[in-house]
């Protein structure tokens, strides 16, 4: 069955070093795919775009409302990353673009790095690792401390919380933890209702918190008051999460015993920018570059997974992973053709479009309809032939975002 938009005429952009996976999945489909290592300005990027179909980038390029606006070819966003902050969600869906993430991928790598500081920071590893380098001989058991037996308190229990959850108790250590939402606890983990009950418990607290503009400044003054003298900080989630004067106050007064830190309010564009932060310098401080989930296997199942769920989008309309569009599930159309349809949530849709297919006695095989509070989705599968003028009035159904044909 001819598909009624060649694959060779799709035209892909691969942004900041995606990796080497993501490239070939998209070749093997037969896509036309251009790469590049580096990210790119917002104004690079708008005359970039025109052309695009499938646009894949990590967390410094940013698809902006003005980069929507450019891109009237483009169907799907790829973040090869957790996290979509850089991507305008409401612009694209506007447009009717789908955005999809990679949530899970690099989940593995963030929960290592995390036990890694923990180990580091309770030893005092660190330290008489600078020392030593300073030339330095401290050898003592000062400050030396086992993880097994003390508390971990994880504020934030979704994905990576949970794996955390379990290696820190294999490890010894007894769990508590908070989450907004009602949480399963694996394992012993302790749920408890309130952070400042998980502060004024725990031996060792780390962040594990998303992206919701709420948690700005979760951590500040206050809840550093409310912890454990000596406590041992990690944040692993987001920069803006943490009030960082506050952070290096509660180190300065000892409340802070050590901390590791992989994210920042204001982060460098590229790694030709210097980085200027007041932890600089403080003692017992792990500061890592953003690094949390960037390991080579994570990369590679990032390669692989963000890939997957375009492609599918693009060949089948199925867009169940998509983090800005209502979820649809959907097998290929093996007879047939099939007819897509994003819209505005608005009364009508669905009947003046089967008025439509009725008129040239479209006989509907399938069909399906998910809608948010703003747009909806509408797949209809059809058998008769159609004609253009079919496509003609189905393109010009009120409230239609992007209508696209298949088959």
């Amino acid at each position: 069955m001819a598909v009624s938009f060649p694959k060779n005429k799709i035209n892909v952009l691969l942004l900041e070093g995606v990796h080497d996976d993501a490239v070939e999945a998209f070749k093997n489909e037969g896509y036309n795919v251009s790469y590049s290592p580096d990210s790119l300005t917002e104004e690079d990027l708008c005359e970039k775009i025109k052309d695009v179909h499938i646009v894949g980038i990590r967390s410094k390029t940013k698809i902006t409302q003005k980069v929507v606006d450019s891109a009237d070819k483009l169907l799907a966003v790829g973040a090869f990353c957790i996290g979509t902050k850089q991507i305008d969600l409401d612009a694209c869906k506007k447009k009717g673009i789908a955005v999809f993430n990679a949530p899970y991928s690099n989940t593995r790598s963030v929960v290592e790095l995390a036990i890694g500081q923990i180990i580091l920071l309770m030893r005092s590893t660190f330290v008489r690792s600078t020392e030593l380098h300073n030339g330095i001989w401290k050898k003592t058991a000062a400050g030396a401390r086992e993880v097994r037996g003390k508390v971990l308190g994880i504020i934030g229990y979704g994905n990576i919380g949970k794996q955390l959850s379990v290696l820190a108790e294999a490890m010894g250590m007894k769990v508590i933890f908070y989450d907004q939402l009602e949480k399963l606890a694996l394992g012993n983990a302790e749920k408890r209702n309130s952070m400042k009950a998980v502060f004024n418990e725990a031996d060792v607290v780390s962040l594990h918190v998303d992206d919701n503009p709420e948690n700005k400044n979760l951590i500040g003054r206050e809840e550093f008051a409310q912890m454990k003298d000596g406590v041992v900080f990690i944040n692993l989630a987001r920069g803006f999460v943490v009030d960082i004067p506050a952070l290096v106050e509660a180190q300065n007064s000892g409340k802070v015993g050590g901390a590791a830190v992989d994210v920042y309010p204001v982060e460098p564009k590229s790694n030709d920018e210097p980085f200027l932060s007041e932890l600089s310098g403080q003692p017992n401080t792990i500061l890592t570059p953003h690094i949390g989930g960037s390991t080579m296997e994570a990369q590679k199942h990032i390669g692989n997974f963000v890939p997957v769920n375009i492609i599918s989008y693009i060949n089948t309309g199925s867009c169940f992973d998509a983090v800005n569009l209502p979820r649809i599930k959907l097998a290929p159309q093996k007879e047939g053709h099939r007819f897509l349809l994003i819209h505005e949530n608005i009364s009508g849709v669905v009947a003046e479009v089967n008025s439509i297919l009725a008129k040239y006695e479209m006989n509907i095989t399938g069909q399906f309809l998910k809608t948010d509070e703003s747009v909806g989705y509408l797949i209809s599968d059809v058998i008769k032939s159609y004609n253009e003028e079919i496509l003609q009035e189905l393109r010009a159904v009120k409230g239609k975002i992007k209508f696209r044909l298949l088959y």
